[in-house]
């Protein structure tokens, strides 16, 4: 990779945790799926800042679609919901 490289990947970055970010802010409005909603306020109760929850649930909701991508298969919104429950412990 070339030094040139670097910005465009950092913006892709950025980009992508923005998108992820938004899709967890408006899974908590639509309160669909339930659990995004149920786990946000879990770990609420238990002290998480609001930041590091969305962040949390961001971090689930790539990495399954990142298995989706790779796989080439439909979301799995069972294991979704499993790993959203899940946390704080993240995916392996």
């Amino acid at each position: 990779m070339t030094e040139q490289d670097q910005p465009q990947t950092d913006e892709d970055e950025v980009f992508a945790e923005q998108t992820l970010t938004q899709a967890i802010e408006n899974q908590l409005e639509a309160d669909s799926p339930a659990a995004a909603k149920a786990t946000y306020n879990k770990l609420t109760l238990v002290g998480y800042p609001r930041e590091e929850i969305i962040d949390l649930m961001a971090q689930v909701l790539a990495f399954e679609v990142r298995a989706m991508l790779d796989a080439e298969r439909p979301f799995d919104l069972a294991w979704y919901e499993q790993a959203l429950r899940a946390l704080p412990t993240l995916p392996e």
